[in-house]
């Protein structure tokens, strides 16, 4: 939970940081890249969270997949982190920093939940439907879990729409289990 609440800290210091250099746009997109980098890299997140590993070699390892491709304000983030002892959590400052950003630009993020991954098209239709419920701008998050068997969960904010067929049985298995309800029968 610590870990969580430093990368809210770290990611809303670089904000305000990018901010008043009018530069929130592209530290948005690095943080994106930090983050997909991250997550695509079994070997990079098992070196960040290691110990063992000095941390000189995990600041050469950085520079040498990032070197050219973030701005240096993400850079000074990064050996922040580094003199803080807090790399592991760059992943997680990454992340935060992008939801704060969207926060601001009054974007909401939407997490579905599917069988199988979204197309285009259910894509477009679950953007539009979450315009419509808020009124505000989404970007779509799609967590794939076969186990909800078919159907979704969407969630904006704190609100939580499921319609999942894993859901309904459950709802089924729940009335059969009841008595009344087998009484009314």
């Amino acid at each position: 939970m610590s870990g969580s609440r430093a990368a809210i800290r770290y990611a809303k210091a670089i904000l305000s940081f990018a901010l008043d250099q009018q530069k929130e746009v592209e530290v948005n997109n690095d943080m994106l890249l930090i983050a997909n980098t991250i997550n695509e890299s079994k070997d990079l997140q098992l070196l960040l969270t290691n110990p063992v590993v000095k941390t000189e070699l995990k600041k050469v390892a950085l520079k040498e997949v990032f070197a050219t491709k973030i701005s240096s304000l993400s850079q000074k983030l990064i050996d922040l982190l580094i003199d803080n002892k807090r790399l592991p959590i760059l992943d997680e400052v990454a992340k935060k920093y992008t939801i704060i950003f969207d926060s601001l630009k009054g974007i909401e993020i939407a997490k579905v939940t599917t069988a199988i991954p979204l197309t285009d098209e259910l894509n477009k239709q679950v953007l539009n439907k979450v315009k419509e419920i808020t009124g505000k701008e989404a970007t779509i998050e799609n967590i794939v879990n076969p186990d909800i068997i078919g159907g979704f969960i969407l969630r904006v904010g704190d609100v939580q729409y499921d319609a999942s067929v894993a859901n309904k049985l459950q709802v089924l298995k729940r009335q059969f289990a009841d008595e009344s309800y087998l009484a009314k029968l």
